[in-house]
């Protein structure tokens, strides 16, 4: 009955809006308060909470990102995308999910992503004859794929609070980021070819405008046009060498390697790129400033919760009662999968990670499940709860950048559901698509 007081008391501060953070430790204050404990206790996992070396890795990233967005390097990986892919029928939606999976290596963040991404894409695509709510759609699906790939800071958040391998778990996300980007350009392609997108632009094209190549001349513009765009977007290239040949090569660890990033991203936008200024670098330490302060708050706040759970033994007594309904890891998984897509729906990303990790993970390893498979597991379904209405934080987001009705905007994106829950099925049923890279690096 305790839990079930608990429980109202944090749907009451939700309810009149009150910050996640402060939500989190109000209701974890009074948790303690009411079954004895002293306050002190409170502030003591407010600290601890945040006293985390691979923890330090979230600021730099954040930082990292930063940098590379405000010096230009995002058109850079859109112009690599677009010489990739760019010969697609639906090129442009192709580029749309493929520059997602360039800038997972940059961002990290279903948000940071959709926001960079989508201003610049979302008109594009109108202007090729894509309607602005597929285009707003494609953009907010398809920044799921950012928090799957290394660098996530939802992955390095649950990591670090569950003691578990950065570095494997950033590995676990590799395949799973891809397959979904595959399938969710298949969908597109469907889509494209369904509602005739892209050729509706073409036929705007006067005669005298267009021009027809050869299969010779194809080869060599494409190969001419991929050359130059990876010239330009090398910068962003050895940023990815950094961070996947870092981590999952076992030279730094994921806060070393966050550092690193961190200091090449100033150097090569400010000294060699001169793409940003010493005022341009003043003005994103205040947005990472800010964005650190509000991820750091909801971990350490959320760490009381954690803690006073963790005293009062409702792991054990919660992983007694699951077992007692199922003896079968996959059941287990597909009842978590429900679970946290249900949750994240409603709570914020990282509150859900510190709040339901250290009691979810500890079951999930006594059924035998490795702690990298149920990890990517547990992120990748909260990451898609971002875009399940009514609450999904990227939709209000893509909404607002593309200037989009939020009912056309959800009606658009459920084709793209069907990606989601079969990544889920795949992860759960297929369990070398998240351990093959980390048994292949010897993680």
């Amino acid at each position: 009955m305790d839990i079930l007081l608990y429980a109202a008391v944090f749907i009451i501060l939700i309810i009149i809006k009150l910050p996640i953070a402060f939500v989190l430790g109000i209701t974890g204050l009074f948790a303690l308060l009411h079954n004895g404990y002293s306050p002190t206790e409170a502030i003591r996992q407010i600290y601890s909470g945040i006293d985390s070396f691979t923890l330090m890795a979230i600021p730099f990233f954040i930082f990292a990102g930063q940098i590379m967005n405000e010096g230009d390097i995002t058109d850079r990986l859109l112009n690599i995308s677009e010489a990739l892919v760019g010969w697609i029928r639906g090129s442009l939606g192709h580029v749309n999910v493929v520059a997602s999976i360039l800038f997972a290596g940059i961002s990290g963040a279903a948000v940071s992503d959709t926001a960079a991404l989508g201003s610049m894409l979302i008109p594009a695509m109108e202007k090729k004859g894509y309607s602005r709510s597929y285009s707003s759609a494609l953009t907010a699906a398809s920044s799921i794929i950012g928090p799957t790939i290394p660098p996530s800071i939802p992955i390095i958040v649950y990591g670090g609070s569950m003691d578990i391998s950065i570095a494997g778990l950033f590995a676990a996300g590799v395949l799973p980021g891809v397959f979904l980007g595959l399938i969710m350009m298949f969908i597109n392609y469907y889509y494209v070819k369904k509602y005739d997108y892209e050729r509706k632009a073409d036929r705007l094209i006067a005669p005298d405008e267009e021009k027809v190549y050869g299969l010779t001349e194809k080869v060599i513009k494409y190969l001419l046009n991929f050359l130059k765009s990876l010239q330009g977007g090398i910068w962003a290239l050895i940023m990815f060498l950094i961070i996947f040949g870092g981590i999952l090569g076992g030279i730094f660890t994921a806060t070393e390697a966050a550092g690193v990033a961190a200091a090449y991203a100033v150097i090569a936008t400010f000294a060699f790129m001169k793409t940003l200024d010493l005022r341009g670098i003043w003005g994103v330490f205040m947005k990472v400033g800010s964005m650190t302060g509000m991820a750091m708050l909801i971990v350490s706040t959320g760490r009381i919760i954690s803690h006073f759970f963790a005293m009062e033994d409702i792991p054990q007594m919660l992983s007694q009662y699951i077992m007692g309904l199922t003896t079968t890891d996959w059941v287990f998984m597909l009842i978590c999968a429900v679970f946290l897509l249900f949750v994240g729906t409603f709570m914020d990303l990282i509150a859900s990670i510190i709040i339901l990790g250290p009691v979810l993970t500890p079951i999930a390893i006594e059924f035998g499940i490795h702690p990298y498979h149920f990890g990517l597991l547990f992120v990748f379904t909260l990451n898609v709860a971002l875009i399940t209405p009514p609450v999904g934080a990227v939709l209000f987001v893509v909404s607002a950048i593309g200037k989009t009705d939020f009912e056309d905007l959800v009606k658009d994106i459920l084709p793209f559901y069907f990606a989601f829950i079969l990544t889920i099925i795949v992860i759960i049923f297929f369990e070398p698509i998240t351990l093959y890279i980390p048994y292949i690096l010897g993680l």
